[in-house]
């Protein structure tokens, strides 16, 4: 068995040693871990819990008030489930009974438990105390965590009699199972770890040790002796403040910043080969294309890129800016530049609806210049392809679009110099990187239309410099949004009739091509019908959804485009890249189910001509809470800042970004949200921290930037120097 580095935990066990070698796991269970971002030892233990319960705390069930979260013990004394006839709903039901009273636990729709849960057993209970509205009122607990208790040596040193950590299911591994194998390894822990962060840092911070952050993170001892300050520390717990967890939280963060920093120093050391000029050509070709006059905002960032472009460093710039502001048409000035200076342009897309659309607005819009344009996708033929790759290679395709299609070995570029990606937030550090070496050092602009807070964007955009287009073109208006419920249906027809009266379009935004048995979902195709033969015979309707060939979806927006069909029922295929001015009137169906990102982004699709443009949300029944703020938001404000501020509290950023989408590693313990202060704060440290790196004077900052890059190349993929 392989024992890994030097800090031992077990005798066969230190803290690069692979999960498998943990008792109870193994190598198929380690596969399913993997998947979950554990890999070692290390990474088990560093594995948080989401909540903890202080156990040495019972309620005695005569005790229970309505209302109350409480933690109570006892044992089963009768269990059975039955099938409601109203609903159609399997109920398992299972009376709880200790020395002083019993109480009724319910769980709905769950009847595997009752294979689960058996009399006799003792069992832990959580929840919150309930009126029962099936039992005449009489006190229960709904759908509560519960936990069987063991008959085993350790488990009264474990599981009760003290604060005690819960777990989140971790592939097959439950909360019971988690804490037996923490308490295990963490026992086999040494007094004192090799910590990573120099100690330095960690006195000036004043941050525990890893090896007392460790044992503080899953198994904290209570300091307080009153009931009041046992309470305040188990808020503390609760809510991530405690000395552990403020150790993992800055740990995590100032890594991210470390790396990002890192990466971005590499690249300021690197040197293209290749001259780029701004040539009287270079204007006159970008003026062909151009089918506005450009605002300040655009004219500031395409300067910016430019000034990149001509330099001897590789661009690294990321350009933000809201829906409608003009970032591809930025774009397209910027592959003019490359292009008349004899390189190709690779454009990557994290959708083929989006490669497409880019691919239809770049051939449309360069069909001026006569420059050769493919696109790289996966619904090509493999004859299609070769033929693509060929014309790649030998240069005659100047502008390259496509998905990761892009980052396939076979693809070979001629000359590229430069590399555009769109939608950057759903690629990451490592995929920038890989389309990067198709070419030799290329400038990298990547653009998002997604706003994001100064929060998020200093920990996806460490390594890139921002470039915002603060502007709209001239002559757009605000767009007005409304909130209609179901029964204001009529009101949005009429609406719809107003518009079209008035010589201008409509759209209708529909969540699913096709009505199924699974969802109550109003379809794209069934409404379509619905609207042109019932609601509006006397216009015409089009349909326009992401099934459609190519060649189908272009015609239909031509049609569109041209005055053709009045009003477009589509998917969210419109959510990006179709600019129609004359479209001054979008109807969302079902906005409950859409984020806040996402209903942002349709109703940029209005507003685009100088006429007052319209969104209408249309909601059913009974909405959460959640969507209803979502709503609310959407009605208050077409700022795209305010509205991904608001999307980040109400998400959350895991959620927002997507480690896999983000490409940035996972946050364990950090909240965007919640650890503001503590991004800045890691953020300045690591400028500081890589500011002594390279001198020789600190043996402990080498190590640490030694450490960084070795776990980024194994992890991500990314070499953070050389």
């Amino acid at each position: 068995m392989p024992r890994g580095g030097t800090d031992f935990l077990l005798p066969d066990l230190a803290l690069d040693t692979p999960a498998q070698y943990v008792k109870g796991i193994g190598p198929k269970r380690a596969q399913r871990l993997e998947a979950a971002g554990v890999r070692t030892v290390a990474d088990l233990l560093e594995y948080p819990p989401f909540r903890y319960e202080d156990r040495s705390q019972y309620r005695p069930l005569a005790a229970i008030r309505e209302g109350e979260w409480v933690l109570a013990r006892g044992r089963i004394a009768h269990a059975g489930s039955f099938q409601t006839h109203r609903r159609k709903m399997s109920v398992f039901e299972m009376l709880v009974r200790d020395r002083t009273g019993a109480v009724v636990c319910k769980f709905f729709n769950q009847p595997y438990l009752r294979y689960v849960y058996r009399e006799g057993l003792q069992i832990i209970v959580y929840g919150q105390v309930r009126r029962d509205p099936f039992a005449r009122g009489s006190l229960s607990f709904m759908n509560p965590e519960c936990e069987i208790e063991a008959d085993e040596g350790e488990a009264s040193s474990i599981h009760t009699g003290r604060i005690v950590p819960v777990y989140r299911k971790l592939a097959d591994l439950r909360t019971r199972s988690l804490r037996q194998m923490m308490y295990r390894l963490i026992q086999g822990l040494p007094s004192e770890l090799q910590d990573p962060l120099p100690s330095w840092l960690r006195a000036r911070l004043r941050l525990p040790s890893r090896s007392r952050a460790i044992r503080g993170l899953h198994f904290p001892e209570p300091a307080a002796s009153t009931p009041e300050g046992r309470a305040k520390e188990m808020e503390t717990l609760n809510r991530g403040a405690s000395a552990a967890h403020k150790r993992f939280i800055f740990e995590e963060l100032f890594e991210l910043q470390v790396a990002l920093q890192m990466l971005r120093r590499k690249r300021l050391e690197q040197a293209k080969d290749r001259r780029i000029r701004i040539t009287d050509n270079v204007r006159q070709a970008i003026k062909k294309i151009l089918p506005f006059h450009p605002t300040s905002a655009q004219k500031r960032v395409l300067k910016e890129i430019a000034d990149d472009m001509i330099s001897h460093r590789p661009m690294n710039r990321l350009l933000q800016g809201d829906v409608g502001s003009g970032k591809t048409i930025v774009a397209a000035q910027a592959a003019i530049v490359a292009v008349e200076n004899g390189y190709q342009v690779a454009i990557m897309a994290p959708t083929e609806i989006l490669a497409e659309q880019h691919f239809l607005y770049f051939r449309r819009l360069l069909q001026p210049l006569g420059y050769g344009i493919d696109i790289l996708r996966g619904g090509l033929t493999a004859r299609q392809k070769r033929g693509a790759a060929g014309r790649i290679e030998q240069g005659d395709s100047r502008i390259v679009i496509g998905t990761h299609a892009l980052i396939q070995d076979p693809v070979v570029f001629d000359r590229l110099a430069l590399v555009v990606i769109d939608e950057q937030h759903r690629f990451g550090v490592a995929q920038r990187g890989t389309l990067r070496e198709k070419g030799r050092l290329p400038d990298l602009l990547v653009m998002t239309a997604t706003p994001i807070p100064r929060s998020l964007a200093l920990t996806l955009y460490g390594d890139l410099d921002v470039s915002v287009i603060d502007e709209l073109p001239p002559g757009r208006k605000p767009i007005e949004t409304f909130w209609y419920r179901e029964q204001d249906r009529g009101r949005a027809y009429d609406d719809i009739r107003k518009t079209v009266s008035a010589g201008r379009q409509a759209y209708v935004v529909c969540p699913l091509v096709e009505e199924t048995e699974k969802s109550d979902l109003r379809a794209a195709t069934e409404m379509a019908e619905h609207l042109g033969t019932a609601v509006f015979p006397e216009l015409s309707v089009g349909l326009l959804h992401g099934r459609m060939r190519s060649e189908e979806k272009e015609k239909i927006m031509a049609a569109f485009a041209g005055g053709d069909t009045q009003v477009l029922v589509a998917t969210t295929v419109i959510e990006v890249g179709v600019d129609v001015p004359n479209a001054s009137l979008m109807v969302i169906e079902h906005a409950e189910r859409f984020g806040l990102a996402q209903l942002h982004q349709l109703r940029g699709r209005v507003g685009r001509g100088s006429a007052q443009s319209s969104c209408i949300l249309i909601t059913r029944g009974e909405i959460s809470p959640e969507a209803q703020r979502r709503i609310e938001i959407m009605c208050e404000t077409n700022d795209g800042f305010r509205i991904s501020e608001v999307d980040l509290a109400l998400r959350g950023p895991g959620e927002i970004v997507g480690t896999r989408q983000s490409g940035v590693p996972a946050f364990k313990f950090a909240n965007l949200v919640r650890d503001l202060k503590a991004l800045e704060l890691a953020r300045e440290e690591a400028r500081r921290f890589l500011d002594m790196v390279g001198d020789g004077a600190d043996p402990e900052c080498e190590r640490y930037a030694t450490y960084i890059d070795r776990r980024w190349r194994d992890r991500y993929g990314v070499a953070l120097s050389g």
